[in-house]
């Protein structure tokens, strides 16, 4: 089986499975942790396409991490028309604007600095203005980008993803959280909510390394880990890597 970019994708251990919500989960093997960023990138393009065809534009909520960092590399060598493209963030630390650590700073050095995205069109959080203050802003920034088009996400070895943890709990009623507990450094972060995440017709998880591969099995299991909270309207698609892939041994 291929997707756009022609990569083959190997279907791994529960490779389809229905959610409660009626939506799908595809779980997916391309190879190793750079056919995973060269899928993502390929499927992300894939989306904007359908996106601009059916409303003019595309909504995209990016994630952190390493993976998602070689993503951004290779989509800054796309040839798009950017004016459509409109970005949010589906997390982000409480240290300054341009901090190293920050999501929005390693997405603009990786891939927005190289391509002719208008300034108007990005959406970080203003996470530097602390969690509280920064959440209700930023609320009000994506009620009206919702539902997205596409939401990326990444999953710890703890089971979190974006910035919701294991044992933390939020109010429901919240479009994005202020966490100030967090147990990764530094503690003080802002999170779209599990609602807010899953308010989107498609979601991509990208999931690189050996040390992911026990949270994926006690995903797959049913265990109540925050990644396994997150639904969406039409599919979500989780692309690993050989090493992360349950049962890899034998792809």
């Amino acid at each position: 089986m291929t997707v756009a970019g022609g990569v083959p994708v190997i279907p791994v251990a529960a490779a389809s499975k229905v959610l409660p919500d009626g939506s799908h989960t595809n779980w997916l093997c391309p190879g190793d942790a750079v056919a995973v960023a060269s899928q993502a990138a390929a499927l992300i393009l894939q989306h904007a396409a359908a996106a601009i065809r059916q409303h003019g534009e595309f909504r995209l909520v990016l994630a952190g991490g390493g993976t998602p960092h070689q993503v951004y590399q290779m989509l800054s060598q796309a040839a798009e028309d950017w004016t459509r493209w409109q970005l949010y963030f589906g997390d982000e630390r409480c240290l300054p604007a341009e901090h190293a650590d920050r999501n929005s700073y390693m997405v603009t050095t990786s891939w927005l600095n190289h391509v002719a995205i208008p300034a108007d069109n990005i959406h970080p959080i203003p996470a530097e203005l602390g969690a509280s203050i920064a959440a209700e802003r930023y609320a009000e920034v994506i009620e009206n980008a919702r539902p997205f088009d596409l939401v990326l996400l990444g999953i710890g070895e703890d089971g979190h993803t974006a910035s919701l943890f294991p044992g933390q709990h939020h109010l429901e009623t919240e479009a994005v959280h202020a966490i100030h507990d967090a147990p990764k450094p530094p503690p003080n972060r802002v999170s779209l909510s599990r609602a807010s995440l899953s308010d989107s017709r498609d979601v991509l998880v990208l999931v690189s390394g050996a040390s992911k591969r026990a949270a994926v099995q006690r995903w797959q299991s049913g265990e109540d880990l925050p990644i396994a909270g997150i639904t969406a309207h039409h599919r979500l698609t989780v692309l690993l890597d050989t090493a992360a892939a349950p049962g890899s041994a034998s792809i």
